[in-house]
């Protein structure tokens, strides 16, 4: 008595993964190109905006980091996008900034904070934010400082309601127009600094904090990415130094109602 055994020849294996990778392709192509989003940090200015967002400009900042290699525009140009990214604030391009600058005979940059009232003028913007680059190092671990200061025109960058007149208020003030303290011939209404050392690990954290949502989890650098490419690492400490302005401006105005609050 004989008995038959199936064998399986090279050709029927190649025939056989071939449908098993058929069945299965779709299945697994769906796996992997799923992926789960997170949405990105995002700021959010502390001003009243039921008459709208205000309006900010940037100027190019100065290079003060002792070397050359630094672009100031592209700097320029990530605060300008982090400006533009907060919520309740909107920011002009940095060339419209510049053109109004050169039709002011600035081409030297605001040297006062009285060019910085007039330029507010003239792009009827609320604010100003100057700044300089203080520290550069591209090569990895990076290193980037930037310092910036706000300045405000009188009336914005208020939490409070310009529609709504207190009389009393009114009878005690020089003007009729309700506002934190601000002026541009003065000092700037608020300033942040901000060191950010890619060897330091408070600034890993904050750089990895910053990637949840603008980088691949699945590449190969993963959050990463941000160190390894200057342009990037700028984009972040931009955004860094842009929420310190933030978050001092929410404590300014925070300290300005507490005072009117107390005052008879």
């Amino acid at each position: 008595m004989t008995r038959e055994q199936s064998m399986l020849t090279p050709g029927r294996v190649l025939i056989l993964l071939g449908v098993v990778a058929a069945l299965l392709g779709p299945v697994l192509g769906g796996c992997v190109a799923k992926k789960t989003l997170f949405p990105p940090t995002v700021l959010i200015a502390p001003y009243d905006t039921s008459e709208g967002e205000s309006l900010w400009a940037v100027i190019p900042p100065r290079n003060e980091s002792g070397t050359s290699v630094v672009d100031e525009r592209a700097v320029g140009d990530a605060i300008v996008q982090s400006v533009q990214a907060t919520r309740g604030l909107r920011c002009l391009p940095l060339n419209r900034t510049i053109e109004a600058m050169r039709a002011l005979k600035m081409e030297n940059g605001v040297q006062t904070p009285a060019d910085a009232e007039q330029l507010a003028i003239t792009l009827g913007c609320d604010g100003i934010v100057a700044g300089s680059i203080t520290a550069y190092d591209p090569y990895e671990p990076p290193t980037m400082g930037l310092s910036l200061a706000l300045y405000a025109r009188p009336g914005a960058l208020t939490t409070q309601r310009r529609d709504v007149v207190d009389p009393y208020q009114l009878t005690r003030s020089f003007t009729d127009t309700p506002y934190v303290g601000s002026n541009f011939k003065g000092t700037p209404v608020t300033v942040a600094s901000e060191i950010l050392d890619a060897r330091d690990h408070s600034t890993l954290m904050a750089v990895q904090d910053y990637a949840e949502g603008r980088s691949d989890k699945q590449s190969a650098l993963g959050w990463r990415v941000h160190l390894a490419s200057m342009d990037l690492y700028t984009k972040f400490a931009a955004h860094q130094t842009v929420r310190r302005l933030l978050d001092e401006e929410w404590l300014r105005l925070a300290r300005e109602v507490s005072r009117q609050n107390r005052s008879p």
